[in-house]
């Protein structure tokens, strides 16, 4: 990851985990070393695995990062809802497909 973020100098970088594939401690020591290569974003997933963000995951991730990364939810976002729970978890960004369907209080319904 250090050697990516010396690559891309002032870019910003984010790494993404795969955290349905992942523990508990095996997410914090990804966010403990994304902070160690100076890395901007830590970000949930793919959104192609076997499922996407949960709240418990990007309060996890918030928790590790404090305010010296920020955190992307991705993934099975696809209400209102949703998006408010991974706000309110401490996402500062979201990837979803569903952006417009969000927005008019509609369920998006493709992915997960």
């Amino acid at each position: 990851m250090k050697a990516v973020k010396d690559a891309a100098g002032k870019n910003t970088v984010k790494v993404i985990l795969e955290n349905c594939l992942l523990t508990k401690e095996e997410i914090k020591k990804s966010c403990e070393l994304a902070l160690e290569a100076g890395l901007d974003f830590v970000k949930t997933s793919t959104g192609f695995s076997t499922s996407g963000a949960t709240p418990e995951d990007v309060a996890l991730m918030k928790s590790v990062v404090g305010d010296k990364a920020l955190v992307k939810a991705a993934g099975g976002v696809r209400t209102y809802d949703d998006a408010i729970k991974m706000i309110e978890a401490g996402a500062s960004r979201l990837g979803t497909s569903g952006g417009v369907a969000i927005v008019q209080g509609k369920e998006h319904t493709n992915g997960y």
